[in-house]
């Protein structure tokens, strides 16, 4: 595991209360060594890098807070493989950084082992998203996030801008960008066109907020997803230069971390912009330990339902709105009652794409269909193979 050596280990006797662990602490279960990769399912570490950060820095040294609060928190009902690799060092260069934290995911991928990343600044986003086109992987990214992060995509990257580096790099291994959670004082105009020309799925912070199970079946699309801390509220994580009153709440923001872990699709996921430097009394801290831990609880929850080839025990129902020519297909799992819609395409198209025709949804967009209207995703996907 020739990765290894961009990290400082962790030393959990660091963050023992009262001298030990109970056995059902977290602390007392993670690994801190492995000889094979598989003998785990989870890797955990912090990115000791916040060089690109807009008017945040100090987000490189929150990986010990996290885990002061983590390792105290009672695991679920399950056998947890969980390993703590402890902190990817800083390199002589952001980029020198990004390497590091591309390899290593990477490295983890290929070994069907899902990284957590704590940053470290939003533009670590962009390293992870490298580790995919090494790959040679389509992927869907979802960004949880108050803002876009375009910025201006001639300059260096930094956190402002990062996204345009993603949405333009060559090799391309984008297939869908998602963002939930922004909000409109934040954003640029053009940036929200831009984005809709290039038919992304983009959400208010408001429409979210209606009913968080909104963000459900999106979260259920994604490859890998980076939760910027800005998307929620201060009184709920304030330690982050970039908080502001509105946002998600800290139980919504939990709530999603455990759809994320429920998503059998999704291969890493990145909480960014924590940053120890503004005092909270360890608030912000817990939080993000919390959402972790649902995240795990999500991911020990996986069903492996996502009805890629044999979907005989999906029930199927054929819909033809109104609006358009084409019928769409809606498969119901009948272990977990989640719905997918599917996208015609062409016999020619790549096989890489083929596994994001299938679209995560919700009864709602089904009885929208029925209605004679088209869901929304299911036009904007299709548009997208025009």
């Amino acid at each position: 595991m020739d990765f290894l050596e961009y990290f400082n280990r962790t030393d959990v006797d660091r963050f023992i209360a009262n001298n030990k662990f109970d056995k059902n602490q977290i602390g007392s279960v993670i690994q801190t060594q492995v000889e094979e990769l598989s003998e785990i399912d989870i890797a955990l570490f912090n990115v000791e890098e916040d060089r690109a950060s807009q008017e945040n820095e100090g987000s490189a040294k929150g990986g010990e807070e996290v885990r002061r609060y983590l390792y105290q928190l009672y695991k679920g009902d399950h056998q947890l493989r969980i390993i703590d690799f402890g902190t990817i060092k800083a390199g002589d260069s952001v980029l020198d950084t990004y390497f590091a934290l591309k390899d290593t995911i990477s490295t983890l991928l290929k070994a069907e082992v899902l990284p957590i990343i704590i940053g470290g600044s939003a533009d670590l986003c962009f390293a992870n998203y490298l580790a995919y086109t090494e790959l040679e992987q389509s992927v869907n990214l979802v960004s949880i996030d108050s803002k876009f992060a375009l910025g201006d995509a001639d300059e260096i990257i930094k956190s402002s801008n990062y996204l345009s580096k993603v949405l333009f790099h060559q090799p391309n291994a984008l297939f869908n960008f998602s963002n939930l959670g922004y909000q409109s004082y934040f954003v640029n105009p053009d940036e929200l066109r831009l984005l809709n020309d290039l038919f992304y799925d983009i959400y208010r912070l408001g429409e979210m907020k209606k009913d968080i199970k909104l963000t459900e079946p999106i979260i259920r699309n994604a490859d890998f997803i980076s939760f910027n801390l800005n998307a929620v509220a201060q009184p709920f994580a304030s330690a982050n230069n970039g908080a502001s009153p509105n946002g998600f709440t800290g139980e919504e923001a939990c709530q999603m971390a455990k759809y994320a872990g429920m998503n059998d699709k999704l291969t890493s996921f990145g909480i960014y912009e924590f940053n120890p430097k503004v005092s909270d009394n360890g608030m912000t801290a817990h939080l993000v330990a919390q959402m972790i831990w649902y995240f795990i609880e999500g991911y020990y929850q996986r069903q492996g339902d996502f009805p890629i080839s044999d979907k005989k025990d999906y029930l199927k129902y054929n819909v033809n709105p109104e609006e358009g020519d084409e019928n769409i297909i809606f498969y119901k799992s009948q272990k977990t009652d989640r719905w997918w819609m599917e996208v015609p395409y062409h016999s020619n198209i790549s096989r890489k794409y083929k596994r994001h025709l299938m679209l995560p949804c919700n009864y709602q967009d089904y009885i929208t269909a029925t209605e004679g209207e088209i869901p929304e995703r299911w036009f904007q996907t299709f548009k997208k193979l025009k």
